[in-house]
């Protein structure tokens, strides 16, 4: 899952997996170390009730065979891979075994290079015998082979966690980024769909006389900020604007009043605008209603096809605008209620217009609904309560 991130993003993400990646080290290790010592310590004790069993076991022989005045053999006992055992007598001497080195045999436990040895004096001098030496030949080869366990699981399971915390850091970033990327966009098309209006003032207005031709495109472009304003104002402060006047409206009367804005950009596209409304009143905010209205005729002058038409029908408690147009296709028609969602990028428009409609009609509990098909228009209508 690759993502372009920015050098703030980047910066970021690399200091939050540096902290969960060494925060994560830290702990394994800490549940390694505790985890080693502890098999260790149990390792120990087990080899040692062992070391001790058996040495309880030969004393006890050895004790039983000079009561009983018969032989015992200790070769029998030299035959173990598992330990070494020596025999020795009062002056300390060695008297049978296999463990060949010096012994100081004072001491209970001797640790000698990698072997433990466990020094038993229970024989008493039985068939002259007063110690009795164990040399252990596994504690430390377990020891090694735990510390290769731990390692390679340390490593396995950190591996995986590096991979997990990888995942998650771009599954976490990609929200962000893909906002971003929607901001960026939203202002670049703000700033396209600014510019036209902007521009036709400006060249209007560059004459010392201007027409009437001149004057009309420059209210038409000044009236387009305002829709655009207007737009933005409801979609970023709608917080502060909730102390707004409902009162009973006709609707036909505010759709002919909008129309008239609407009429020059119409010609201008050679669109014939056919309406068949009655007189219909609904209580509602007036300015969101026309915010309703405007975006809705916005569009299908926007996205129609030059001598295309466009219809405008209020019955029933209904009001149904369609249009000649592009159309959406069946897969886009689900998203196109979403803020900053564009279904085409063939014309201007930065993706907020209809969202505003969608949230305006659930505020008011207004039921909406579209019918598109590509190349031969679209239809919303508005069902009112």
């Amino acid at each position: 899952m690759a993502i372009n991130l920015t050098t703030s993003e980047k910066n970021t993400f690399k200091r939050f997996l540096s902290l969960y990646l060494g925060s994560s080290f830290i702990l394994i290790l800490l549940i390694s170390i505790l985890y080693y010592q502890n098999e260790r310590t149990v390792y120990f004790d087990l080899i040692k009730a062992d070391m001790q069993n058996l040495s309880s076991k030969i004393s006890s022989k050895i004790i039983l065979s000079h009561m009983n005045k018969t032989s015992f053999d200790f070769n029998m006992l030299l035959d173990s891979k598992k330990y070494k055992i020596s025999f020795y007598n009062k002056e300390k001497k060695k008297i049978y075994g296999d463990i060949n080195y010096e012994l100081d045999l004072s001491k209970d436990y001797i640790k000698h290079q990698g072997h433990f040895v466990l020094i038993d004096k229970s024989v008493s001098g039985h068939l002259n015998i007063y110690y009795i030496a164990i040399e252990e030949n596994l504690y430390f080869k377990k020891i090694d082979n735990l510390k290769i366990d731990i390692l390679f699981f340390f490593i396995l399971i950190y591996s995986i966690i590096a991979l997990i915390s990888f995942y998650l850091s771009k599954l976490f970033l990609k929200p962000i980024k893909d906002e971003r990327e929607r901001l960026n966009t939203f202002i670049k098309d703000t700033t396209h769909e600014l510019n036209t209006p902007i521009s036709a003032i400006l060249m209007s207005s560059e004459s010392e006389v201007l027409t009437i031709k001149q004057i009309e495109r420059i209210r038409l472009s000044a009236k387009r900020i305002s829709e655009i304003y207007k737009d933005l104002t409801y979609t970023f402060l709608e917080n502060n604007i909730n102390n707004t006047i409902i009162e009973e409206l006709d609707l036909k009367n505010e759709i002919n009043e909008q129309l008239e804005y609407f009429e020059p950009l119409a010609l201008k596209k050679k669109i014939l605008i056919k309406c068949d409304i009655e007189s219909f009143k609904f209580t509602i905010n007036k300015d969101d209603f026309i915010r309703v209205f405007n975006n809705l005729i916005s569009n299908a002058i926007k996205y129609n096809k030059v001598g295309g038409e466009i219809h405008i029908i209020l019955k029933e408690k209904n009001l149904v605008v369609s249009d000649t147009g592009i159309g959406i296709s069946n897969e886009k028609i689900n998203n196109i209620f979403e803020r900053y969602y564009r279904a085409t990028s063939e014309q201007g428009g930065f993706g907020i217009g209809l969202n505003i409609v969608n949230r305006i009609c659930r505020k008011y509990n207004i039921n909406i609904t579209v019918d598109s098909k590509i190349k031969n228009g679209t239809s919303f209508t508005l069902y009112f309560k």
